[in-house]
């Protein structure tokens, strides 16, 4: 899955590059926010001035294309980031655990299949002193 990336900002990364995004869930407008980008092939780390508040996400991405606009009133990078090969791909943490439970069910449901999850246990002998 590719995901874009709109950002105020000049954030020049290398097609190819692998990077590590975080963005804070914001409970008011229920949507994330672009708090940090690391280029983890070069170390450079870019940064929003003020403090994360909320719930974190970080997910692993490699760059698939990247414009940066400059000049005007305004500038802007665009970052498409395939997130297919190298991470959870940005899936906050409630889906995350949905995602899990919905795995354990389905672990539960093959082990009950191949048996052992509805066995009654055996009585346990009497005892003789």
């Amino acid at each position: 899955m590719d995901r874009t990336l709109a950002v105020a900002a000049q954030l020049p990364l290398a097609r190819g590059h692998r990077v590590e995004v975080t963005e804070a869930i914001d409970e008011t407008r229920g949507e994330a926010v672009l708090l940090a980008i690391v280029d983890l092939e070069t170390g450079v780390r870019f940064r929003r001035a003020e403090e994360p508040r909320g719930e974190l996400v970080h997910w692993l991405g490699r760059v698939l294309d990247c414009t940066v606009t400059f000049g005007g009133h305004r500038d802007r990078t665009v970052v498409v980031i395939d997130t297919d090969g190298d991470g959870p791909g940005g899936v906050g943490a409630r889906a995350a655990l949905t995602g899990a439970d919905a795995a354990a069910e389905a672990a539960k449901a093959e082990a009950d299949r191949w048996g052992g999850g509805d066995r009654m246990p055996e009585p346990e002998p009497e005892r003789f002193w």
